[in-house]
């Protein structure tokens, strides 16, 4: 195995308890590291201000991928974080595929949802007038690009069409959205044609929402929009056994830089300490990030070893030791 360079950001809260067990299950698994401890999120915003600094980024870009474990405290102020780091990560690292794995917590289905990471409502298109007056206005609107739609759908194809199942489902709202939804509807039929393997189908996201929850085995591969996949992979997360079990990836499919992966989870500052958080939505990220570096094999043994029921109770470590020992 290569020794990669991996930039590890612990984060806030329970972030660095999960993002601890990914590495041990890594080093377990005997893929080769040489890690970069980054000291980013709410905790370091509230002791100097600091959210990404350039030099920071510019390291970034020389390094095979970064993990993440959660970002966020309660006193800082909503999208100082989410805004400067978060976003601003996917958005100068060209990180323009969300990917996110579900499974039945009987493992008798999965699907996947990728989300296009650096369009739509997220872009910071809008803004105020009059405002703090009776008279405020508010904007925020959704910017959606035919280059930026089509290249995640394009994913999506690739994605399907390599699955057993070869179905993919666009989510949208096209009968509301009719600017938005027509570009992503047009887009998606227009690059349908160069897959015929792959059957198709479209939801309304409202729709989408009770089928999850209804029957999930509907679902082989989604493709969607940034605020509505991030609506439904929070959903999905739910039905599929809970939040500490979602993982995901932020994908630069060019590898013109390095690739993101993170649990879905936030921060959970209640528990920081406790032994309650599950490590295993952050070690199935790392799993991906494996996977994405070519390591096929490692990353096969730990999902295995995160599937296996006996490595599934105790405290953080406990799981950790578990899945690792199983690997």
């Amino acid at each position: 195995m290569s020794n990669y360079v991996i930039g590890v950001i612990g984060g806030d809260g329970i972030g660095p308890e999960v993002v601890a067990e990914g590495l041990k299950v890594l080093d377990a698994a005997g893929v080769g590291m040489d890690t970069v401890p980054y000291d980013l999120g709410g905790a370091r915003y509230l002791r100097d201000g600091t959210v990404l600094p350039d030099e920071v980024l510019a390291e970034w870009r020389g390094m095979d991928a970064l993990y993440l474990g959660a970002v966020g405290t309660p006193d800082v102020p909503p999208g100082v974080i989410e805004r400067g780091l978060l976003l601003r990560m996917r958005f100068e690292l060209n990180l323009y595929v969300n990917r996110r794995p579900f499974r039945a917590p009987d493992g008798s289905h999965d699907f996947e949802v990728i989300r296009e990471n650096t369009e739509g409502t997220y872009a910071g298109e809008g803004g105020f007038l009059r405002k703090h007056t009776p008279a405020e206005v508010a904007t925020q609107g959704s910017v959606n690009t035919r280059f930026g739609v089509e290249r995640c759908v394009r994913y999506a194809f690739e994605l399907a069409r390599n699955r057993p199942g070869r179905h993919l489902t666009l989510v949208h709202k096209t009968n509301v959205l009719t600017f938005a939804g027509d570009l992503w509807q047009r887009t998606f039929s227009e690059v349908a044609r160069e897959y015929p393997e792959v059957a198709t189908a479209y939801n309304h996201v409202d729709a989408a929402c009770i089928y999850f929850v209804e029957n999930p085995k509907s679902y082989d591969v989604i493709v969607t929009d940034n605020l509505f996949g991030d609506i439904l992979t929070d959903l999905g997360g739910a039905v599929s056994g809970g939040i500490g079990l979602a993982a995901s990836a932020n994908l630069n499919p060019d590898r013109t830089g390095p690739s993101m992966f993170e649990p879905v989870h936030g921060s959970a500052p209640d528990i920081v300490g406790t032994g309650r958080a599950n490590p295993t939505a952050a070690i199935l990220s790392a799993a991906m990030m494996v996977e994405f570096l070519g390591e096929t094999e490692a990353a096969r043994r730990i999902l295995a070893a995160c599937a296996d029921p006996t490595t599934q109770t105790g405290t953080t470590t406990q799981i950790g030791d578990a899945i690792a020992k199983r690997v």
